[in-house]
């Protein structure tokens, strides 16, 4: 067995609150010093040597994954102007392709077939020709102008978040523009496409100004719009669906403040919806004569309002409508006959539609919840760039129900399948079926659990299990269907997702009890969670394993180190895993910003004693861990793959793990960001070696007898034979 590496260790202390810490591994952070990319690479290599033996495994859950994907495929056209917009992909191509194709019969959409260029198709962007031979591609802005002659294309091609635009001209081919380099996510045109507005980032990685520049203009005489001081707020950039106005987003984790500017007069001031007030977030909405504003002023659910279009002041906000026990409003979206409510509703995502009520003094009539029958889904608005549209794309699913785009009559509510993700192969859906639980917290808190599993099997206390959480942000891990999922479910893994405290899934208290002080709630959840299935027979005690990432990494780090003996296996994706030391300097990415999520360290020794307490990195202790594989990326500027690094070396200093049945791996990613690596053969290749890691060490390597399958096919003659975010396809 291969010698796992072992970090040096270099004295590092830091001190606060009187508390002085040594930390030996700090040094683990500059990406750019050749003995730490070294290290990475000796643990890369220690990582491939340790799981050679599921090179067949990954090859295995690749090939399932790529045998139900429609490899050649498009997107519902959508109606924006004189132009039908989509997006397709090409069997073997990494990268989508955004084209257009004009419009002849706004009535009749388009009949696209996979496989087939249609007629008069423009192709925008070609992610397989921008990426070229680079090794991460990733698209931060794609802006079609309102008049439809130009793009604006931002993109980055090492996985770090910043962006280079180019702009150009959709008649003639020519590039315009591919002076601004280094901006940040999102670009928008003013209503001629002169001119283009954008953000730059300053050292922490935070958008902090707004620009505005001249197409084909000398970069040095941009203009400054906007510089925000605060370090807690960042800022967006976008434009209202009738393309009349510009909207300025500037928000903290608890704050936000929106500013308006006419696109018209791009050279003119924005104007302050209503000034910022500490504790109070809004949204706003353009609508042809009134503005549509979602806030928490006096609910912490939020209510729907209503105010002039030259609104200036919350004291000229209207109460439309307020949120119901139960509910957590999240949004609305104008059109000319209707507005439409994204919410939640008993922890599920759920829409109501405002009919247009020109006899009442708001301009909207009374809500009309849109339902569905599924104990179980996700729903939400898909792409409707029209404010006239007489119809709305609704995208639904589930964890057994592949993504359905739906077309939704406004005046009569009937509904139409215009698309459903494509499953191929030997998948029989009706193999597959969720259901909803609850566990019981600490405090006496019911949580929600989903689970998934295969119909064939039973809650003996035999089955594999595989649980995901998050617990941050107001986050929520709604229901979503995976084909990648299916390579677990038919593996005999129940699939469970802990909808923990720290996410928004039963509204915003939810939230409020997985944060600051109270963080500790979403790991006490997590193990509530983990028992329950075990309790229900769903789980046997010694077969379950963890995953999450990021915010959900940390939340692994902190459960392992609360209850080892719980799990079998974890994984931890790009983990905030040593979150103390992060929160204690300013200087780093996004540090301030997430003082209002987790507290300040810094000034509170409250917060440094509750952070210390639950930081799986400073809480490892001499006991049995699960098998550990944290994964990270060298780019990433969310996460920093230091923090896994160090975790790895002191878990290895630490426990007192078997390393021959029980291994503490350490994977990075060296050209990718926060969500892994791009391309969607890569990614399934990324998934396919996490997943077999996890099932070895669950003993669920092979498929389970077929329930529906392909007669006469073996699991090695079957074309089909971290993150699940990254497979939904």
């Amino acid at each position: 067995m291969p010698s796992a590496p072992v970090a040096a260790t270099r004295e590092y202390v830091r001190e606060h609150h009187g508390d002085r810490v040594v930390d030996p591994y700090e040094w683990l952070r500059d990406g750019d010093d050749p003995e730490v990319v070294a290290y990475l690479e000796a643990e890369n290599a220690y990582a491939d040597a340790r799981t050679s033996h599921l090179g067949p495994l990954r090859q295995n859950i690749f090939r399932e994954i790529k045998s139900r994907v429609l490899e050649t495929d498009l997107s519902v056209p959508v109606h924006s102007g004189p132009f039908w917009y989509y997006s397709r992909t090409v069997e073997g191509q990494q990268y989508a392709i955004h084209a257009r194709v004009p419009v002849t019969d706004p009535a009749a959409r388009p009949v696209l077939e996979p496989g087939s260029v249609p007629d008069g198709e423009q192709v925008l962007v070609d992610g397989n020709v921008e990426a070229g031979d680079s090794e991460f591609f990733a698209i931060g802005a794609l802006t079609v102008s309102p008049d439809h002659t130009r793009l604006a294309l931002a993109t980055d091609l090492t996985g770090d978040e910043r962006f280079d635009l180019v702009v150009r001209d959709l008649v003639t081919g020519d590039v315009l523009d591919d002076s601004l380099t280094d901006i940040g996510y999102g670009v928008e045109f003013s209503r001629d496409g002169g001119t283009v507005f954008y953000t730059r980032l300053d050292d922490a990685w935070r958008p902090y100004q707004l620009w505005r520049h001249v197409v084909g203009g000398d970069p040095a005489d941009d203009v400054l719009v906007h510089e925000e001081g605060d370090e807690r707020f960042w800022m967006g950039i976008g434009s209202s669906r009738n393309d009349r106005w510009l909207i300025l987003a500037l928000g903290s984790k608890t704050t936000s403040e929106v500013r308006l500017l006419d696109a018209t007069t791009p050279e003119a001031e924005f104007r302050v919806v209503a000034p910022r007030r500490d504790g109070v977030e809004y949204d706003v909405e353009p609508a042809a004569a009134a503005l549509l504003i979602v806030h928490n002023t006096d609910n912490p659910d939020s209510d729907l309002a209503w105010a002039p279009l030259d609104a200036t002041s919350h004291e000229q906000w209207r109460p439309l409508l307020a949120a119901q026990s139960g509910e957590r409003f999240l949004g609305v979206d104008a059109f000319d006959d209707v507005a439409v409510l994204s919410l939640r509703r008993d922890g599920l995502t759920s829409l109501s539609l405002l009919p247009v009520d020109p006899a009442s003094e708001s301009g909207w009539g009374a809500a009309v919840p849109v339902t569905f029958d599924e104990p179980i889904y996700s729903v939400g608005l898909g792409d409707n760039p029209e404010p006239g549209q007489q119809s709305l794309q609704v995208v639904y699913e589930s964890f057994v129900t592949p993504r359905t785009v739906l077309d939704l009559d406004i005046a009569t509510g009937e509904r139409t399948v215009l698309k459903q993700q494509p499953v191929l192969g030997d998948v029989d859906l009706s193999d597959y079926v969720q259901r909803r639980e609850w566990a019981t917290a600490n405090d006496g808190t019911k949580v929600p659990i989903s689970v998934v599993h295969r119909t064939d099997l039973a809650p003996d206390g035999t089955n594999a299990g595989f649980l995901t959480a998050y617990g941050a942000y107001e986050h929520s891990s709604d229901p979503y269907f995976s084909v990648a999922r299916l390579s677990l479910l038919d593996r005999g893994v129940v699939h469970v997702t802990a909808h923990v405290r720290g996410g928004g899934e039963m509204g915003r208290h939810w939230y409020d009890d997985g944060k600051l002080l109270a963080k500790p709630n979403t790991f006490t959840d997590t193990v509530a969670v983990a028992d329950r299935v075990v309790e229900l027979g769903w789980v046997a005690p010694d077969r379950l394993a963890l995953e999450g990432g990021s915010a959900g990494g940390l939340l692994v780090g902190a459960v392992l180190n609360l209850a080892p003996d719980r799990f079998r296996v974890a994984h931890a994706a790009v983990p905030f895993v040593d979150a103390l030391t992060t929160i204690l300097r300013p200087d780093l990415p996004l540090t301030v910003g997430e003082w209002e999520e987790w507290g300040n360290p810094l000034e509170d020794p409250e917060v440094y004693a509750v952070m210390k307490g639950y930081t799986p990195y400073e809480n490892v202790a001499a006991r049995d861990y699960p098998a550990i594989l944290a994964t990270t990326s060298l780019h990433d500027t969310r996460v920093y793959f230091t923090e896994p690094a160090k975790w790895v070396a002191r878990l290895r200093a630490t426990v007192i793990n078997d390393p021959a049945t029980r291994p503490i791996l350490l994977r990075t990613e060296m050209s990718a960001g926060h969500g892994g690596r791009s391309g969607r053969y890569a990614a399934w290749e990324q998934i396919a070696w996490e997943w077999a890691f996890v099932l070895d060490q669950l003993g669920a390597t092979s498929r389970l007898p077929a329930t529906s399958r392909l007669p006469g096919v073996d699991d090695d003659e079957r074309a089909g034979g971290p993150a699940e975010e990254r497979v939904r396809d």
